[in-house]
């Protein structure tokens, strides 16, 4: 096979285990909303992260790795913050459709972004993400009639990403996999009180335990695979202007499987989202590792 084709395929492979990636994560998480009524979000990130952690603690094996203390400390901030991450997210989706509730936290990431550059035309992707979430919130004739409460759990989201993101880099000189499953594990420390206290036995029902894995592994252990697989075959730029799309991919999931309609003013506001992400990805300068691309957006641990 000419080197050119090759290439071509393993492009090709890439893109499509990417989108399969967002599909998994929007479907499953699609599916962890329908658990609200039994368990409340609470209980279902509970569930969520600990099977999340016990999937990736078995694959990873952390203890083969040494880690001083200042890694162990990253470590724990990187985690408390996916797991307040979490735990808001899933709390915003109680009121607002998915979609919606992902474009509102991508603000998060974004600023990080832009404000780390603060040139010219950043500020054309600022006035795109404002625009965006102006149209969201329910303030005057144009309001959309998004709950208040929802939209301010998002935008929390939202800080505890970009939060995410800081100490992420921090713990970046730890090895990769045992970050991410020791992190993953004090997400869970986080979380689990949360849902014992709202759902309390309930959360432990057989039913509803094979449920959360089912989401643990949609939502995180199969995007967290196939994201991998395009790591390691897709530029940076690309790789980050795939992931922009997930709002939309998550509005569709939410309209297929949850029924939840959006206006038109919503879509556009999801595509002014979408349209500041894309467009701060392409611009931005210097050559950061693709690693630290999905650090910013990677499923196992945004939502």
């Amino acid at each position: 096979m000419p080197l050119s084709r090759f290439k071509q395929s393993d492009t090709l492979l890439a893109v499509l285990a990417l989108t399969a990636s967002m599909a998994s994560l929007c479907i499953g998480t699609s599916f962890a909303k329908s658990l609200f009524g039994a368990v409340g979000a609470q209980g279902t990130v509970a569930m969520r992260v600990t099977f999340a952690a016990l999937i990736l603690i078995a694959v990873w094996r952390p203890w083969r790795f040494p880690l001083s203390g200042a890694h162990a400390r990253a470590i724990m901030l990187y985690g408390a913050a996916l797991g307040a991450t979490n735990l808001l997210f899933y709390m915003s989706l109680r009121t607002i459709p998915l979609g919606l509730a992902i474009a509102i936290e991508f603000t998060g990431p974004l600023a990080v972004a832009v404000l780390s550059s603060r040139r010219a035309i950043d500020f054309v992707w600022i006035a795109c993400a404002v625009t965006g979430l102006a149209l969201l919130l329910p303030l005057g004739e144009a309001s959309t009639h998004l709950d208040p409460v929802g939209i301010g759990f998002a935008l929390a989201a939202g800080v505890g990403w970009a939060l995410y993101i800081i100490f992420g880099q921090m713990a970046g000189n730890a090895h990769g996999g045992q970050a991410t499953s020791l992190g993953m594990t004090m997400a869970a420390v986080v979380a689990v009180p949360f849902g014992v206290a709202h759902a309390g036995s309930e959360l432990f029902s057989p039913a509803l335990l094979l449920s959360g894995l089912a989401v643990g592994l949609m939502s995180s252990a199969i995007p967290y695979s196939l994201e991998m697989v395009a790591l390691k075959r897709l530029p940076r730029r690309t790789f980050g202007i795939l992931l922009s799309m997930e709002p939309a991919m998550g509005a569709l999931a939410g309209l297929a499987f949850l029924h939840e309609q959006l206006t038109p003013v919503q879509w556009v506001a999801i595509g002014a989202i979408i349209t500041a992400s894309i467009g701060c990805t392409v611009t931005a300068r210097g050559k950061r590792p693709v690693e630290d691309q999905l650090a910013a957006n990677q499923s196992a641990g945004s939502h």
